[in-house]
This record gives C-alpha cells, structure tokens and sequence, in this order.
C-alpha cells in the first residue's frame, strides 16, 4: 500500500441506536474482579478494521452485522449492561440488556484513497470511531461502541470502542469470533463464554506478597514534555531482527523471542531518547497474560481482563551504557515474575491501595 498524505474526508453518520440481545437475558448484578476494575483499565480499547469491497457482493454488510451483533449479545449479555461503583470503588455490571451504541455511516472517499493511514497510529479515527459521551464512556453508558462506515467503493470499516473494565483483548476477540460465527449461520458460539470474575478476585483478607514495581511512584527529574512525543509505527523485519541478535553474545541460550528482544531495544532507545537522570529509575512494564498459567483456572472462554503488567526496572544510567544484552535480562526476569501468586498479589493490591493505576510516568 503506498504512503500517503493525510486526507480531509466527510462522514455521514446516521442516528445511532441501541442494539440489545436479541432474545431475553438473566436481569442481575454481576461484579468484575480486582484486575478488572483497576484504575489503569477505566477506558475505552479501540479497535478499528478494514475490509476491501466485495467483488459482486449484493449484501447488505451493515444489517447483517448489527444482526450478528444482536445475536452476540445473547451469550455475552453483560456488553448490553451499563458499569456503576459501589463501595471502595467496586465496579459492578447492572445486566439490563439497554444495549450496546450502533452508528451506521458513509464516507465520501475511496478506501484506497486512505492509503497508509489505515496503519497505526490511524489519523483517521474521529472520523471511522462513535462518538461517546462527555463521561469517557465508562459510568453508567453503553460498554460497546460499533460504527460500520460505508466507503464509496464498497470497502468498509468497524470501528469499535469497548470497555477495558469488561474485557481484555483476548476477551474483546472471542466477543468478535463469536459475532463472526453467528452472523455466518452458527447456531451457537464455539467458544462458549464464561464470566467467573471471582477467580482473579482479592484473597480475605488481602494480602500482598510479591513485588509491584509497575505500580510505584518514583520521583523523577525527567523535563521531557509530553506534548513533544509523537506516534509512528516501527516495522521489524528478519534484516532488523537480524541486526538485533548480532549485538547480543553468541551461542545465547535460550534463544531470546522476536518480543524479547524489541521490547530491550525499544525500551533502551527510548530512555537513551528522553536523556534521564543517569540516577534516575527507568522502566519497562510487560503485558503478561495470566490465561497461560493453568494453576489459576481461566476457561478458555473468560473475556475479562486476564492480563498483569510486571515491570523491570534500572538505573537509567546503567541502562542507556550497556549493551543489549543487559535489557533484554532484564526483560526476561520481568516475564519470569508471572505466576498464580503474583496475580493473586496484585489483586490484592488493588484492594489495599485503592485500585490505583499503574505507572505511565516517563521512568
């Protein structure tokens, strides 16, 4: 796909609507777990995709799919539900089976004419995005925002805005698969979904006993504004993979992964980038999914957030000085942090500290 200019394009956009289950759904309460209603999770994910036109295609893409999304809701009936807080700041689901935010719309532009802006971080998505309310979406609205946007060519768009309180990326792709399959003529969803939010809830009394260093406040003399970051996608491909092995030692065992050694070397250059302190902290949190350890039950169908944010850490200095292969360790040492206990720990902090967000200081 050819680069291209950022382009000034109109968007229709119709009334929107409320979808809900198609079918009646169980009326209750249901509360999300202490990983779910952190502080660091109180926003909308969004996720925008693209289809080309379809060579004779006569369907109509756009009631098919809020068919399919109305169908959904029948398995997944809490996205049709509105989030309140309770006591200490629980946050709970009231499944009321309101709806979920549909916008059909039509944009005067070819899809081709977008370019490489479809790739992110997309210019594009206030334009292909719902608009939500003033609250940010995440008290008392709808959990799921759907656009479909029409291209003149007959492409399309999804954009999709969820509740990260109710869902975790994985948990939003089942929610899509599912919808995928029941709009194709599935009688039911292949993956059945499965809530059991109590699992990667606090302990009684909540006890923490490992170390959280993704959500602690460092003091930090760093001046650098963040009116001055940009966004750009960086492409690694086997020649720049490649280049990054070469300056490790040889014969290293085991061989890093393709993630282990981006996240060094970005995590490197971007505190190399922001000249620290050389006694500053630096630090780099890893998404860690906690589906992997079986010890700690998840189903293959929970939605919620299954994800924790272990962090390494060093002194700048020490950092922006060594080579490569000190990061990468160190990344590695992160992801080892994973275990049942570590989820439960940080489930129980959340708890003790008042479900704090995790770190987003530049350190």
């Amino acid at each position: 796909m050819a680069l291209s200019k950022t382009i000034v394009f109109n968007v229709n956009r119709k009334e929107p609507q409320l979808v809900a289950a198609e079918k009646p759904t169980p009326n209750e309460l249901k509360q999300l777990s202490d990983i779910d209603d952190q502080e660091g999770l109180r926003f909308l994910v969004p996720f925008i995709f693209f289809y080309p036109p379809i060579v004779g295609g006569e369907l109509d893409l756009v009631k098919i799919i809020g068919d399919g999304l109305a169908k959904t809701l029948v398995y997944y009936y809490p996205f049709a539900g509105r989030i309140f807080e309770g006591p200490n700041r629980k946050l709970m689901v009231n499944c009321n089976n309101e709806g979920v935010m549909f916008v059909e719309a039509d944009a005067d532009v070819k899809l081709e004419q977008l370019g490489d802006g479809i790739l992110p971080p997309c210019p594009y998505m206030e334009e292909l995005m719902c608009r939500v309310p003033d609250s940010g979406g995440i008290i008392g609205c709808p959990l799921l925002f759907l656009q479909i946007t029409r291209f003149i060519c007959g492409g399309l768009s999804m954009g999709i805005l969820v509740n990260h309180t109710l869902a975790d990326g994985y948990g939003a792709t089942l929610f899509l698969n599912t919808m995928t399959e029941l709009l194709k003529g599935a009688s039911v969803p292949s993956v059945q979904p499965v809530w059991q939010r109590e699992l990667l809830s606090a302990r009684s009394p909540p006890r923490i006993t490992c170390t959280h260093n993704e959500y602690e406040q460092l003091a930090s003399n760093n001046q650098n504004p963040e009116d001055n970051f940009i966004q750009a996608s960086i492409f690694f491909g086997p020649k720049e993979i490649q280049a990054l092995k070469d300056q490790l030692p040889t014969n290293q065992s085991p061989s890093p992964t393709r993630f282990e050694l981006i996240t060094a070397c970005l995590w490197k250059c971007r505190t190399i980038a922001f000249e620290p302190n050389p006694n500053d902290i630096a630090r780099i949190s890893v998404v860690m999914n906690a589906r992997r350890k079986k010890e700690i039950g998840l189903a293959v169908g929970y939605y919620g957030n299954g994800v924790v944010f272990p962090a390494a850490v060093s002194n700048a200095g020490v950092l922006c000085e060594s080579p490569l292969i000190y990061a990468l360790d160190l990344v590695r040492q992160a992801k080892t942090q994973l275990s049942e206990e570590y989820v439960k720990s940080v489930a129980d902090f959340m708890v003790i500290n008042g479900r704090p967000k995790y770190v987003t200081k530049l350190n």
